[in-house]
């Protein structure tokens, strides 16, 4: 279920809508993290709450705890990810703080039972391989 379009070196001319794979399967986790070809730094959570996918950087913008591991709560209305190592809380939707933080989120979108993310660079479910130069 790896995804991406173009070439497969990761190629990122521009913002693009990234297939991740068939929402059927995708919403059985509340949570997945999706490796992008940038490395590290760029990857991307994909949330299944209530019925709706929610996509945003993997890594808080606090110290760079893994989201994807978080807890889910909803306040009001917001549902939130609360990053495991310090309880910075995100909105889902916006990647506000209740502090000064933010988190970079990122459209998603159904289409044809298939759930897409828009982002810069391919995304899949498994990492990528690393470039065996000889």
């Amino acid at each position: 279920m790896a995804s991406g379009s173009g070439d497969e070196k990761g190629n990122t001319g521009g913002v693009s809508w990234r297939l991740i794979g068939p929402a059927s399967e995708l919403s059985k986790k509340r949570c997945r993290l999706m490796h992008s070809s940038l490395g590290y730094g760029s990857d991307v959570c994909l949330f299944y709450v209530k019925g709706e996918f929610f996509a945003m950087d993997a890594r808080c913008s606090h110290s760079g705890g893994p989201l994807c591991e978080g807890d889910i709560e909803e306040a009001d209305g917001v549902l939130q990810v609360f990053c495991p190592w310090h309880d910075y809380n995100f909105d889902l939707r916006t990647g506000k703080s209740g502090t000064s933080l933010q988190q970079q989120v990122y459209e998603v979108k159904l289409e044809d039972g298939n759930v897409y993310v828009k982002h810069r660079s391919h995304l899949s479910l498994q990492p990528f391989l690393p470039d065996r130069k000889s």
